[in-house]
């Protein structure tokens, strides 16, 4: 057997496995170092707009008419994003955006997960049809539904409150609703069902079982909720009138109407708008990436 193994033609065919082995590795790092490479380059380009945003907001009046504009500003002016917080009332209108989006993101993270657990975990007949029901209004268009939407608000007399902005998000979206289920279909039965045989209810089910394991969707599903929430323009302006009351996706459009020539101005207020939502997903991206993966619960 030991004058087998060590026959020219083993020793032949082990180096091309070896050599084969090799350029396996070899291309799969190429391959690796390809896309690493495409993924960057893709990324630069999609940050160029927050770069010139920022750079512009840093900005002199003098130096945004320079012919060809300069990459970095010549004189860094930090007190435009301060000339921008006072020109409009920015610390209402904050306070107002964050009111609203917190409310809408605790609608949105409970009403939701209580739908989408009775659409994965909870067995009953015509579970499946009513969910492509409720699916199907995704393709409701938002224009149709103003109208109706307005008058039963302003029949509730909601008109010039919050109530238009944070209630509709208690009642669960078709596509929050549509993530947190096909997260929740990969929990075990038979974990939920030993729960049920230990006397467990519905309801504790879900808040001690379901949700814990549930966060990465849960945190996917609220970042979604908050950055629609912050960024809503349509709403506000629909609904509320007084201008104490207003947003800043509101105010910003009033700043620009009115500073529309002063570029710099006009980016700070645009960079202290986006600045929260931005830390928002860095805080919890590792949340949101097996959020939206629908990866393993772990």
């Amino acid at each position: 057997m030991k004058a087998a193994l060590s026959t020219p033609e083993f020793e032949q065919r082990e180096r091309a496995i070896e050599q084969r082995k090799r350029m396996l590795a070899t291309r799969k790092m190429i391959d690796l170092g390809v896309t690493r490479f495409f993924l960057i380059v893709m990324s630069l380009i999609f940050l160029i707009p927050f770069y010139w945003m920022i750079v512009t907001a840093l900005k002199s009046n003098p130096e945004l008419a320079q012919v060809p504009p300069t990459i970095l500003p010549q004189s860094w002016q930090w007190d435009n994003f301060a000339k921008a917080f006072q020109t409009i009332p920015f610390a209402s209108y904050f306070v107002n955006s964050v009111l609203i989006t917190a409310l809408a993101v605790v609608g949105a993270l409970v009403s939701n997960l209580i739908v989408a657990y009775g659409f994965s975990c909870i067995e009953w007949r015509g579970r499946d049809l009513v969910f492509y029901l409720v699916l199907a209004t995704i393709f409701i268009p938002f224009p149709l539904a103003i109208i109706p939407q307005f008058d039963m608000f302003a029949w509730l007399h909601w008109i010039n409150t919050y109530l238009p902005l944070v209630v509709p998000s208690f009642f669960a979206s078709a596509f929050y609703t549509f993530m947190l289920r096909q997260f929740l279909l990969q929990i075990p039965r038979d974990l939920l069902d030993a729960a049920r045989i230990d006397g467990a209810s519905e309801w504790r089910i879900l808040w001690q079982v379901v949700a814990p394991m549930a966060r990465p969707a849960l945190a996917a599903v609220g970042i979604f909720a908050a950055i629609g929430a912050w960024n809503d323009f349509m709403g506000p302006l629909i609904y509320l009138q007084d201008d104490a009351l207003q947003t800043l996706s509101i105010g910003l459009q009033a700043f620009r109407s009115t500073h529309d020539i002063q570029f710099n101005l006009l980016m700070g207020a645009s960079v202290l708008v986006i600045l929260p939502v931005t830390i928002l997903f860095f805080v919890f991206q590792r949340f949101f990436i097996r959020g939206v993966t629908l990866g393993s619960i772990r």
